[in-house]
């Protein structure tokens, strides 16, 4: 057979994953936090028709001669910039301008937030003492959280948000649907207010803190949660978590806008919580957490439609090539004759 027919083949297959990844990209060009990505190719092996020979007293050296044998996926690469951002003045939206991810997860809470959640050793997520409660961590860009029956602040999937635990605010929580979690009240206008570094917590933010009405509450650039009271006193409430990888690239996509860790991607490294010594704060290093927008994709539907032209012309050639290899087999069918 015709070693072209084999090299056709290959280019259909490799330029039909292009367009996959190109009408992927199209199809999440509104989806929140999306990262587009896209595709290289490689050469496949060659064959060797004659080998390179050195120069001699009597004759050059001649150059080898090599027919090559098709064409393969290279890889396929995220591009990890920073979508825009999309006003949406919601209080439970946010989106991270820069280096970072939200750590999400889901597992059962226990009677309360000193036993639950992720050990945090050294900002190196999931190192250090075991918990009783452990939580199954994933990760996001997708900022638009929710607020259930019980006060547990969620992802639209039902994800519980993951962050610090104020120093002296112990949750308990409930497994009753029609109760509240309970917070112990900690003054955000006190000195010294910082947050336990040691581990990561299931965030809530109930109805009531102690004995008093929450009217509403905000999260600054850093994530740390307050609320205002109706007697007019300030709860700290928490700080939601963020983490970075050495290798983004790595991350593994689980759908539902969600990533998980990989050996590749590094460990998680978690952002210092609110009182961390200057000497370990690692914070500079991430972006700020903006309350009332969202991340918009980065997908640049310009360059997503000049790729799929290109994937689009270049499948037609290789389907010209077996065309073309079909009508010479065609002709030496007919020489028979």
């Amino acid at each position: 057979m015709l070693p072209s027919l084999y090299s056709g083949i290959s280019g259909l297959r490799a330029n039909q994953q292009k367009l996959n990844v190109v009408a992927n990209n199209i199809a999440n060009s509104s989806t929140t936090g999306f990262k587009s990505q896209s595709m290289n190719f490689q050469d496949m092996i060659s064959q060797t028709l004659s080998d390179p020979s050195a120069p001699s007293t009597s004759i050059g050296g001649v150059n080898g001669k090599q027919s090559g044998l098709g064409v393969k996926v290279a890889g396929i690469s995220t591009d990890f910039t920073t979508g825009s951002m999309g006003t949406t003045n919601r209080t439970l939206d946010f989106a991270i301008d820069g280096t970072g991810y939200f750590v999400v997860g889901t597992g059962a809470l226990g009677n309360d937030s000193n036993n639950t959640g992720i050990p945090d050793d050294n900002n190196v997520l999931g190192e250090g003492t075991a918990l009783t409660n452990p939580i199954d961590t994933s990760y996001t860009r997708d900022g638009a959280f929710f607020l259930d029956t019980q006060g547990n602040l969620l992802t639209v999937d039902g994800h519980r948000v993951m962050g610090y635990q104020i120093t002296g605010a112990t949750i308990d929580y409930t497994d009753d649907p029609n109760e509240q979690n309970k917070m112990t009240f900690v003054d955000a206008n006190g000195s010294g207010v910082k947050v336990e570094n040691n581990k990561l917590i299931p965030l809530s933010i109930p109805n009531t803190i102690g004995d008093s009405k929450v009217k509403s509450f905000s999260v600054g650039k850093d994530g740390y949660i307050t609320a205002q009271l109706a007697n007019g006193k300030t709860a700290a409430l928490g700080q939601i978590a963020m983490v970075s990888f050495q290798n983004e690239g790595g991350l593994v996509k689980q759908g539902g806008n969600l990533y998980t860790a990989s050996p590749n991607s590094g460990q998680p490294i978690v952002r210092s919580g609110k009182g961390t010594d200057a000497a370990n704060d690692n914070s500079g290093s991430y972006g700020n957490m903006v309350q009332g927008m969202l991340e918009m994709s980065n997908v640049d539907l310009a360059q997503q439609f000049t790729d799929m032209i290109i994937a689009t012309r270049a499948f037609q050639a290789n389907g010209k090539i077996i065309t073309t290899d079909d009508e010479i087999l065609q002709d030496l069918v007919n020489l028979k004759r």
